[in-house]
């Protein structure tokens, strides 16, 4: 049996025009600040990971089925509907910081977000910062 491979994988796609070829301006401008924290916290340069999710640092996974594979360690993705912040592997120990974060919606291991000019980025880059010592804490250093 051929083992699942994972549908978005790194690429050597350029960030910087994807991040210019995002019509809504608004919605570039909040890009482009993400962009700039999650660097300033990872240290790590931005890769894309398929056609729209800009990652920051990789790491490797796995499941208790055996799969196994890589993934970007924190990025975000300028959706149409809302920016999506990913914070892997997901929110358990961040209830606090979340509740002083502004207008949210959460899935398992991403935070939807509609504009930055309707959260507190000081709380939103504490919140990410934390994503990333979690993710060292479980996967070692990037």
């Amino acid at each position: 049996m051929a083992k699942a491979k994972n549908k978005t994988t790194a690429s050597k796609k350029s960030v910087t025009a994807f991040l210019d070829g995002i019509k809504d301006p608004h919605k570039k401008r909040d890009a482009k600040q993400i962009a700039k924290m999650l660097r300033r916290i990872s240290g790590k340069r931005a890769t894309m990971w398929g056609p729209s999710i800009v990652g920051f640092g990789k790491y490797q996974y796995k499941y208790a089925s055996g799969r196994e594979g890589e993934f970007l360690r924190i990025g975000f993705s300028p959706r149409k509907q809302n920016l999506v912040v990913y914070i892997l592997p997901g929110y358990s120990d961040f209830g606090a910081l979340l509740k002083k974060l502004g207008p949210h919606k959460k899935g398992k291991s991403c935070l939807y977000l509609k504009r930055l000019d309707d959260v507190d980025l000081k709380v939103l880059e504490r919140l990410m910062r934390a994503g990333w010592k979690d993710m060292e804490k479980r996967y070692g250093k990037a």
